[in-house]
């Protein structure tokens, strides 16, 4: 178990070196922006914004007291964080898939390697006449699966939902 959690402590670490400048200012972005600091500065700036506007700071002159520069600014920089966080999210989605991957890789061996030793047990079992082969169950277990047989019923029970 360690060993598994040190190699995919390395592989993130690793993934993470790779990422180029944009990619990792693009996270850097999206990190900050779903931070509870970054919602306390946006209510003081917002907030310090509207007092100023409606004159509830003297000594301070009113520089947007229609709010058109604020909602400007807001929509511009709306524009420009929910960029970041698809391209965050983007290379979230490629890490998932590849993980995805491993895991369908590492299933469909270990299913292989049961059934195989499902197989192996059944003959030792009929072997030492421990073991009657004629439950349709063991049967069943024996047969290998075909992963493109399953994607394929996936897809059909799909098809069938959507109609």
């Amino acid at each position: 178990m360690e060993r598994n959690i040190h190699v995919l402590r390395n592989k993130r670490q690793e993934e993470a070196n790779q990422a180029g400048l944009q990619d990792r200012i693009a996270d850097t972005i999206t990190r900050f922006s779903g931070s509870m600091l970054f919602v306390y500065l946006h209510l003081a700036l917002v907030g310090a914004w509207t007092a100023i506007n409606v004159e509830l700071v003297p000594g301070i002159a009113p520089f947007d007291p229609s709010f058109v520069i604020l909602a400007t600014v807001a929509s511009v920089e709306a524009i420009f964080l929910s960029t970041f966080v698809l391209i965050s999210q983007n290379r979230a989605a490629a890490e998932a898939d590849r993980r995805a991957e491993l895991d369908l890789q590492t299933n469909l061996l270990s299913e292989h390697e049961i059934t195989r030793l499902l197989s192996l047990t059944i003959a030792i079992a009929e072997h030492l006449g421990i073991q009657d082969a004629s439950d349709p169950s063991l049967k069943e277990l024996q047969k290998h699966v075909a992963p493109e047989k399953v994607l394929d019923r996936l897809a059909e029970d799909e098809k069938e939902n959507e109609t």
